[in-house]
């Protein structure tokens, strides 16, 4: 089998969202890889640089990996590394390769007829999931009748996103927090996510604040830094958690090396794909830490975390989790705190054609999406 052809699309997908009036606008990049035995794959990746993405993919990767056997993963994520990216870089090029290498894994599975979590492991099925639902959009109480809705449909494990005011007020970030608590009891379990948007005064001021009320602290610290988040780790008994746009296996064992983390987060659509993905897993295995879910795209990453022993949780994230109903036929969604990951070959993934066609990016600009929370 030889891959016959690969293409990239970029999309902006406006996502309703419960109380807002407005949609929130969603970017992404799709991926097809096609093959000479009729088998084609497809792959995801995130909005950070989808422009700059979708042209490296169409016009760097394809022409380096057309012709080769897309079974041969580990092959064609070398090649990629050696011939585009010597020097270990991130951004484009781990958005890039890790679409790529999803298709890949996804083509894989239907040609030997098993879904990718069992190509990569086969360790659980169904998966733990959480679901996040706190928008910075919300107000306190919209942020409180959402979490209520969700605990009163069995869900037990939540979201929230902090860092309001552009990361400038932890205390109305705890004021928030503290109102979703006692909105949802002390059983269901409430974490808390800054995507790295706090200095380190404000993170531990918040994480101070916020002790005994949340499950886990994502990724506090602006940039990740793996030595400010071990200090951070060492002053406050909050768990903390990073990861989930690191570009590759070198970053994650930073944060591993630096004790900077209680769970390690490696993201499929970001960190290199499935291929790099079961490297970072296993290397928190050797550090005895669990792996979850963060920053989204759950109908991808769901895979991973089944195939792992230290697989720990899937995160639907309303807007990504909503966002793959819109592109997809049917795919999996949370009930009562788990998944169940198809067990179809491959992904399991029916593409809606007719959606990513009406949500296409314009190459002279659309609308402005949501680049992160």
């Amino acid at each position: 089998m030889k891959i016959t052809r690969v293409s990239a699309t970029s999309h902006v997908v406006p996502v309703p969202a419960p109380l807002l009036h407005e949609k929130q606008n969603r970017a992404m990049v799709f991926v097809q890889v096609e093959t000479d035995e009729g088998l084609t794959g497809y792959g995801l990746t995130g909005p950070i640089q989808r422009h700059g993405t979708r042209e490296f993919i169409n016009r760097e990767v394809a022409r380096q990996v057309i012709g080769m056997d897309p079974v041969d993963t580990e092959r064609i994520w070398q090649k990629l590394y050696l011939e585009l990216n010597p020097r270990a870089q991130t951004g484009v090029w781990s958005s890039g390769v890790s679409a790529v290498d999803i298709a890949l894994w996804d083509i894989k599975g239907k040609k030997l007829g098993m879904p990718v979590w069992r190509l990569l492991g086969g360790y659980q099925n169904p998966v733990p999931a959480y679901i996040t639902f706190g928008l910075l959009e919300y107000d306190i109480d919209q942020l409180v009748e959402v979490a209520k809705g969700y605990v009163a449909q069995g869900e037990d494990k939540l979201k929230m996103v902090v860092a309001i005011n552009g990361a400038n007020d932890p205390m109305e970030d705890a004021r928030r927090v503290r109102a979703v608590r006692d909105a949802i009891g002390p059983k269901a379990q409430l974490s808390i996510d800054a995507n790295y948007l706090f200095n380190f005064t404000d993170a531990l001021k918040l994480a101070k604040l916020t002790e005994g009320m949340v499950e886990w602290f994502e990724e506090p610290i602006y940039g990740n830094d793996a030595r400010l988040l071990h200090d951070l780790r060492m002053r406050t008994s909050t768990p903390i958690s990073a990861g989930q746009n690191e570009g590759h296996r070198f970053r994650h064992r930073e944060l591993l090396v630096n004790n900077a983390v209680d769970i390690l987060q490696p993201n499929v659509v970001y960190c290199g794909g499935y291929t790099e993905g079961v490297k970072i897993a296993a290397m928190a295995q050797a550090f005895n830490l669990k792996i979850a879910n963060g920053g989204g795209w759950p109908h991808h990453n769901m895979h991973l975390q089944a195939a792992m022993s230290n697989g720990w949780r899937v995160e639907f994230h309303y807007l990504m989790w909503k966002l793959g109903e819109m592109i997809y036929k049917d795919p999996p969604g949370p009930n009562k705190g788990w998944t169940t990951v198809s067990d179809k070959p491959g992904l399991g993934l029916e593409p809606r054609f007719d959606a990513l066609k009406e949500f296409q990016d314009k190459l002279d600009g659309g609308p402005e999406p949501v680049l992160h929370r």
